[in-house]
């Protein structure tokens, strides 16, 4: 027992260590020089005028000073508004943030840090997720791909909370897998921070979890949702008028929309909004079809995280961006979950399958960053850069549906 405490002592004293001198670091050689985390600051300058000083973050007021502190003056129509917009829920885990007597330089390198060890962190779940006996060579550049991989870095970068996100998405599913129910539930409610993420993941494992008879799972999400929404409500009962407002807001003043958009608003304009909602309809029926694999509540239904399971999901994680009037490359970063699972397959199922997936993890990078810098305009991502992952993985997914790559009733190996 002594042993065991000495054990957990020194690896908490470690972990400290690293953190503070990571901290230090990202301080002195980007944050210090270079204040940033756009995708972050709103939300840390909601709540600290709500928890200091009282001021209802989705409020003019606050929208001014957010405004002021970013441009140096009000944002001109045209411009990214830099609005709360998210549940006023996200407050509660920058509660320890907000009452830090450092400067904001200090601030945005623990939130990078912090990114940086959830995105970590989280790739190592999904390794265990999808069941990958990867060689430590191979898991050392898994690492090196986690934090340079273009979707992955820009998410540290902007200091979006998508990090958290799929860190809570592949904690649900994980414990899930292991018969945790009560805690998948919790960690899927914690993800509607950022709802536009996994809303369509949600209402499919809510699905499966009917068909499954999984109360305690829906239990699990419902009570964790019933207190984040009530103390919301008892902080500041007008937050989700406030929020839909703002929310229904956002895509006028954001720039690219979703990658279906892209095609029929951005390259082939003669396409129209008409071409784009019926390619909405068909990838709506499709995913639907597609969860017709959940609604099985006898012998053959998904009763465990299967290689099925994952790819019904990442057709979901898709479509959920194919549809949204307005998404971000920092959200594809859930898609990392299917993605593993097929990077699985092909470092078991081929002879050179290890070095195939360095090889790939190499092209990826090389790829999408040439790709940026040679189409960056100004300091915006091109629309380009929104098409390569999801189509690229809904091809290979449809292609394995096909050739039925996975077997429903097999759990991940």
């Amino acid at each position: 027992m002594i042993q065991t405490r000495r054990e957990w002592l020194v690896g908490f004293v470690g972990a400290a260590l690293l953190f503070g001198v990571l901290v230090v670091a990202i301080h002195q050689l980007f944050t210090l020089e270079a204040a940033g985390a756009n995708d972050f600051y709103p939300r840390y300058r909601g709540a600290v005028l709500f928890w200091r000083e009282g001021i209802d973050p989705y409020s003019p007021e606050a929208t001014e000073a957010i405004q002021r502190d970013m441009y140096g003056r009000l944002a001109l129509p045209e411009e990214d508004q830099v609005l709360f917009v998210y549940p006023f829920y996200v407050t509660f885990m920058l509660l320890p943030l907000v009452w830090l007597p450092v400067a904001y330089s200090w601030i945005q390198a623990i939130w990078l840090t912090t990114l940086l060890l959830v995105m970590v962190t989280a790739v190592l779940l999904t390794v265990r997720l999808v069941d990958w006996p990867m060689p430590l060579w191979l898991l050392a550049l898994t690492m090196v791909w986690t934090v340079l991989f273009y979707n992955n870095a820009r998410t540290i970068i902007l200091g979006q909370f998508a990090a958290f996100i799929f860190l809570w998405l592949v904690a649900a599913l994980l414990a899930l897998k292991g018969g945790h129910d009560g805690w998948a539930g919790f960690f899927l409610a914690l993800t509607t921070i950022k709802p536009q993420m996994t809303f369509l993941v949600i209402a499919a494992l809510f699905i499966w979890a009917l068909a499954q008879r999984r109360w305690r799972f829906i239990g699990g999400f419902a009570l964790t949702m019933a207190v984040l929404v009530g103390l919301s409500f008892l902080l500041l009962p007008s937050w989700l008028f406030s929020f839909v407002e703002q929310v229904t807001s956002y895509p006028g003043y954001t720039f690219t929309g979703s990658p279906l958009w892209v095609i029929t608003g951005f390259y082939w304009p003669q396409l129209g909004q008409p071409v784009e909602r019926v390619f909405i309809v068909l990838s709506l029926v499709y995913m639907v079809w597609e969860w017709r694999r959940f609604w099985r509540p006898s012998g053959g239904g998904e009763t465990a995280v299967t290689d099925q399971f994952l790819a019904t999901l990442g057709v979901t994680m898709i479509v959920t961006n194919l549809i949204l009037v307005r998404t971000a490359t920092t959200n594809y970063i859930i898609m990392i979950i299917p993605l593993f699972m097929l990077l699985r397959m092909m470092a078991v199922r081929w002879r050179w399958g290890n070095v195939a997936v360095a090889f790939f993890y190499a092209i990826s990078i090389f790829g999408l960053w040439t790709l940026f810098l040679t189409t960056i305009q100004g300091d915006i991502e091109h629309p380009i850069m929104y098409l390569p992952w999801p189509f690229g993985l809904l091809l290979v997914l449809l292609w394995g549906q096909y050739k039925k790559w996975w077997d429903a009733n097999t759990t991940a190996q």
